[in-house]
């Protein structure tokens, strides 16, 4: 069953956003869900005509990686926001939780700022380790590599210039600001509860 673009038009409209920069980045994220339909078909035929030893073979399941990739972190990304942003409820476990790793939710929040602001391009994400009950902020350079094995995204922000440059420039704290003021913190204690529920 091919995979289907999800409609994020509820974000038009966010402060900070141009509605441009909304509209060419769902584009840019429609083209990783076409694109992963495409090399799962590729690869499906592939294997359906024996050709699993070929040089093609092998590229399209590397290249399936990044698509993918791209396709579910920008789904994580723009789920983990909201037109007017929300609050972290600090009684919830995740706020707990950015106390006892981080010593204070501020510390966190810099550390996570900080990963964000790393020259290059690529992605911030808070991950969950559900075997080693911890958070951790991580830069990600590209979809389909330096991923932590089991853990959990709770918070994606894209950090590649597509997400922040028709507005901002070279100012990327501007656009980390902006973010931090469009995140829907419901979404991310969410994820942090489902993951663990899962242990």
């Amino acid at each position: 069953m091919p995979y289907e673009a999800r409609n994020f038009d509820q974000l038009l409209g966010t402060k900070g956003f141009s509605d441009v920069l909304l509209k060419n980045h769902f584009t840019l994220y429609q083209g990783y869900v076409a694109n992963t339909n495409k090399v799962a078909d590729a690869l499906s035929a592939l294997l359906r005509d024996g050709k699993t030893a070929t040089p093609e073979y092998a590229e399209m399941k590397r290249r399936f990686g990044w698509e993918f990739n791209g396709m579910r972190l920008h789904e994580y990304y723009f789920g983990n926001m909201k037109k007017d942003g929300s609050q972290l409820d600090n009684g919830s476990k995740l706020a707990k939780k950015f106390v006892e790793d981080f010593g204070a939710y501020e510390n966190w929040e810099k550390d996570f700022k900080g990963t964000g602001s790393m020259r290059g391009i690529g992605w911030a994400i808070l991950y969950y380790d559900p075997m080693g009950n911890r958070l951790f902020n991580v830069w990600i350079n590209e979809h389909d590599g330096g991923h932590f094995s089991g853990a959990v995204p709770l918070l994606i922000m894209d950090v590649f210039e597509h997400a922040f440059m028709i507005d901002y420039g070279l100012k990327r704290a501007d656009y980390i600001e902006a973010f931090f003021k469009a995140i829907d913190w419901s979404a991310v204690v969410k994820r942090f509860n489902d993951a663990t529920m899962r242990k």
